[in-house]
C-alpha cells in the first residue's frame, strides 16, 4: 500500500480512470483470500468522506477492492463532528496519508439547501434541516450573485463550493488534524464526481507531485 499522499492520489486517480473506461481490475482484491487476509487488520490508503448518493458508491468509482479505501458517507459530505473522528481514527490509528472530500454533479442535499434558502421549508424535518444548516454557510453568498438567474449553473457551483468549504472545514477540525497535516504528511483535497461522465475531478488542494 502506498505510503504517501501522493501515492494513494495516483491509484485514485488511475482506479478512476479505470472505471470510468468500463475496465475493471478490482475484482482480484475481492475474493476470499483478501477477506481472510484483512480478518484481523485494515490498511486503507485513502479516506473517502463522501455523499451518500447510491450513485456514487467510492471502492466501484475508484476501482478499489477490500480495505483500500476508509469510507465515510453523508448527505452532501458535510463534515460533522463524529466523522472528523472517523478520519481521525483513519489517520491517526491507521496511518493512512490522503483524505478526500468527494462531492457529485447534481447532488439531491446541495439542491435541497438552495430550494430551502430561496423558499423555507414551514415545517422541515430537524434532522434533514441539520445538514442543510452545514452547507449553507457555503453556498448561501452566491444567492447574490447572476447565477441566482440560472438553477443548473448555480448548482453546479454551489456544489463546488461545498466541496471546498468541506476539504477547508476538515483540514483545521481539530488540533490532531492541523498536526497530521503539518508534521506527518498528512493530506486533505476536495474533488467532484461526474453522474454523466463517470470521471472524478480532484479540483482542491491537490499536492504538487515532484
Amino acid at each position: 500500500m502506498p505510503r504517501t499522499a501522493q501515492e494513494a492520489l495516483e491509484l485514485l486517480v488511475e482506479g478512476n480512470r479505470r472505471f470510468a473506461s468500463n475496465v475493471f481490475d478490482s475484482k482480484s482484491r475481492t475474493g476470499m483470500a483478501r477477506r481472510l487476509e484483512l480478518s484481523e487488520r485494515q490498511d486503507p490508503f485513502a479516506v473517502l468522506l463522501g455523499c451518500s448518493d447510491s450513485r456514487v458508491p467510492a471502492e466501484i468509482v475508484f476501482d478499489q477492492g477490500l480495505g483500500d479505501l476508509f469510507v465515510i458517507r453523508v448527505a452532501g459530505n458535510i463534515v460533522a463532528p463524529a466523522l472528523v473522528g472517523s478520519v481521525e481514527f483513519a489517520a491517526a490509528k491507521l496511518g493512512t496519508r490522503l483524505a478526500v472530500v468527494l462531492g457529485h454533479t447534481s447532488c439531491g442535499a446541495i439542491r435541497a439547501t438552495l430550494e430551502e434558502l430561496q423558499q423555507p421549508s414551514e415545517n422541515p424535518s430537524r434532522n434533514i434541516h441539520a445538514i442543510v444548516d452545514f452547507i449553507r454557510p457555503s453556498i448561501e453568498g452566491l444567492l447574490s450573485t447572476d447565477l441566482r438567474h440560472d438553477s443548473e449553473a448555480l448548482l453546479e457551483q454551489a456544489v463546488r463550493d461545498n466541496v471546498k468549504a468541506s476539504a477547508d472545514h476538515l483540514r483545521h477540525a481539530s488540533p490532531l488534524l492541523e498536526s497530521l497535516i503539518r508534521d506527518e504528511g498528512l493530506v486533505v483535497v476536495g474533488a467532484e464526481y461526474s453522474l454523466e461522465t463517470g470521471i472524478v475531478d480532484f479540483f482542491d488542494g491537490v499536492p504538487v507531485s515532484s
